[in-house]
């Protein structure tokens, strides 16, 4: 078979399905990740789907229904902490019959990792800093370790990958800012009842808190509606400044409360809400996949699905074309295309959770009491 040395870069949801599609399929990947162990961190995600297809295929299923979160459903409260509306998502999934799962992000990651550690060669502590391609392959330039050859590079290594970096372009150039900023973090799960998302909005603004049923802890939520910055996001300090200026005078429900626990917590998450638009994701012999290639913004609650079925469908197109990159790469964007494409309209979801004026919240909140979607 061609071209069975891949290096991935990322040891997330998308590198480490990819990881194990291409050595059941007789490929011999390499992972690389910046962190120094798997990153455990994250929200709730969905597995729906063709997603749900693929973790069967995986024979992890049982294992992600165990860790499910096990959340009731969304409920929307006033500046008094009363709720004003809801989703029951169980009587939604109940009702259309749905076999999707939500798990949290980090106990998908760590079911992935333990599935695969003993046939996957992983390289915790590095990441890429050049890529040269020719002909016969790539060869990769490390931060740490010496510079090795490949055949082909994957990444999947997120919003901000390095490796789309290198091989296509400038980020800017190839994302979409959504008008929007959010963050999360840690909480007290006291703030918030058992198995249910809080959300208390003003216009243009989502403070919440997220409890799942399998987990003591909780996460904090913060989304403010703004055009694009001059600020790096991954910058901590900025992000901490930014994020006290817009909800550190609020006296409304737990605002404040929520907002000193993310602010402590060392491991907040800071970033724009943003999609990754490519026409094409390969180049030669480096390919994304996951939020690298086709990132539709975690509002969209299809991050985890488009990883998965995306890694899936790279590594089953390379091994239908016998590991023939630029057929399989061809192969792989004409399969997953119509996915994405899907998964990056919007619709209603950033009306629903940050509506842009009070007629607007009041208006959410009427169209969700009247569907009846919460008890």
């Amino acid at each position: 078979m061609k071209n069975e040395r891949i290096l991935i870069s990322g040891a997330g949801i998308a590198g480490i399905t990819a990881a194990y599609w291409l050595t059941r399929n007789g490929f011999r990947p390499t992972v690389v990740e910046r962190a120094d162990a798997l990153r455990k961190g994250g929200q709730g995600v969905d597995i729906r789907d063709t997603a749900i297809e693929v973790a069967e295929g995986m024979g992890i299923m049982p294992r992600v229904r165990a860790a499910a979160t096990d959340v009731i459903g969304m409920r929307f409260v006033d500046a008094a902490g009363n709720q004003t509306a809801g989703v029951d998502m169980r009587k939604a999934r109940e009702r259309n019959a749905s076999r999707e799962v939500e798990i949290m992000r980090g106990d998908l990651v760590g079911i992935l990792h333990d599935h695969t550690a003993d046939r996957v060669e992983y390289r915790f502590g590095d990441s890429i800093r050049a890529l040269e391609q020719d002909a016969h392959g790539v060869t990769v330039t490390f931060e740490h370790a010496p510079a090795e050859r490949f055949d082909l590079v994957i990444g999947a290594d997120g919003l901000h990958s390095q490796v789309r970096r290198l091989a296509f372009g400038p980020e800017e150039a190839l994302t979409r800012h959504m008008n929007h900023y959010f963050a999360f973090g840690n909480a007290n799960p006291d703030l918030g009842p058992d198995r249910w998302v809080t959300i208390h909005n003003t216009p243009g603004t989502l403070t919440g808190i997220y409890r799942s049923g399998n987990h003591p802890d909780a996460k904090s939520y913060f989304m403010f509606r703004s055009p694009r910055l001059d600020i790096d996001p991954r910058d901590p300090a900025a992000a901490r400044t930014l994020l006290s200026d817009r909800f550190a005078a609020s006296t409304a429900w737990n605002v404040r409360r929520l907002l000193d626990d993310a602010l402590a917590d060392p491991d907040l998450y800071f970033d724009s809400l943003a999609q990754v638009r490519m026409r094409d994701w390969s180049t030669g012999r480096i390919a994304l996949i996951g939020d690298a290639a086709h990132c539709a913004s975690p509002i969209s609650g299809a991050g985890a699905e488009l990883a998965l079925v995306s890694a899936y469908r790279m590594a089953t197109s390379l091994a239908e074309a016998e590991g023939e990159h630029s057929a399989a790469f061809a192969r792989y964007n004409e399969a997953h295309r119509p996915l994405v494409t899907r998964k990056q309209k919007l619709g209603p979801n950033l009306r629903l959770m940050i509506p842009k004026t009070r007629p607007g919240i009041a208006f959410r909140n009427t169209v969700t009491r009247a569907a009846a979607l919460v008890g």
